[in-house]
């Protein structure tokens, strides 16, 4: 009896499709402020993607309003209260997410603490380990369970909002800066790690003022006027950072990205 034909091998160089999440599946952001920021601009295009999204962040006033405006989007999203504080607060915002059984096809780690000038001699031990918690460790942690959950399901995208400060230091930074630099070097192991078992890890470093509600807030509203004087293509413009995160966790597994920087046009290297 004649052996029946094979299906073709694929050559060794295709690219691997992108998967087809489940029904399930669903975005995590954390660290979500404002609509106007890379947060809620990441939220609202995961929405806009097809995504279930939960957001997470500290004040629920702010974060209703994200909500709203993804559903005036005709997205569907859902607001995590939830202060990073340590794993075990980590462990209750996984378990949120499953409780509605959803499980994470992406977690974006978008979180950090207020990036102001500070001299590094005055401050104290308290106010380091604060910012580095929240900067640095938190991220390691939110990671961390995404990794767990997404190699057992085979699959998944953990991406970390990184910063000038994660590959330089600079005067001032000095706390904010070691923070940053730890979360990178972080995820490149991570990504190592979890790679080859289907999740996809990526450390995006925003390079440049973001014109977004935080920046043009800054310094009691200073900040809108450094934005304006950056003129067009002078700051990063918070929904095509998003585009990047988007497309970053839809690229196929036989070409994907680790690390990515974003900067402005004008913004001098």
């Amino acid at each position: 009896m004649p052996t029946p034909p094979q299906p073709p091998t694929p050559h060794p160089t295709q690219p691997l499709a992108p998967h087809s999440p489940p029904p399930t599946a669903c975005a995590i952001v954390v660290g979500v402020g404002e609509v106007s920021g890379i947060g809620g601009a990441v939220a609202l295009r995961c929405a806009q993607g097809g995504l279930p999204v939960f957001i997470v962040g500290r004040t629920a006033a702010k974060l209703q309003h994200v909500v709203d405006a993804i559903a005036q989007a005709g997205g569907r999203a859902t607001a995590l209260v939830n202060d990073l504080a340590d794993a075990h607060a980590i462990a209750q915002l996984f378990a949120a997410v499953e409780a509605t059984g959803h499980a994470p096809e992406l977690v974006v780690f978008n979180a950090a603490s207020l990036n102001m000038p500070q001299r590094f001699l005055p401050v104290s031990a308290s106010q380091f380990e604060d910012k580095w918690r929240l900067t640095g460790l938190a991220g390691i942690l939110v990671a961390q369970a995404a990794a767990r959950r997404m190699v057992a399901q085979g699959h998944g995208s953990i991406l970390i909002t990184g910063a000038t400060a994660s590959v330089r230091g600079k005067p001032l930074f000095a706390a904010f800066a070691s923070a940053k630099a730890a979360l990178r070097s972080f995820t490149a192991s991570l990504a190592w790690e979890v790679a080859p078992r289907g999740v996809h890890v990526a450390h995006i470093v925003i390079d440049g003022m973001v014109a977004g509600h935080r920046a043009r807030s800054a310094l009691g509203g200073l900040g809108n006027l450094v934005v304006w004087q950056r003129g067009q293509e002078g700051c990063l413009r918070p929904p095509e950072v998003a585009e990047t995160y988007w497309q970053l966790h839809q690229q196929a597994a036989g070409a994907w990205t680790h690390e990515a920087d974003l900067r402005p046009f004008k913004e001098p290297f």
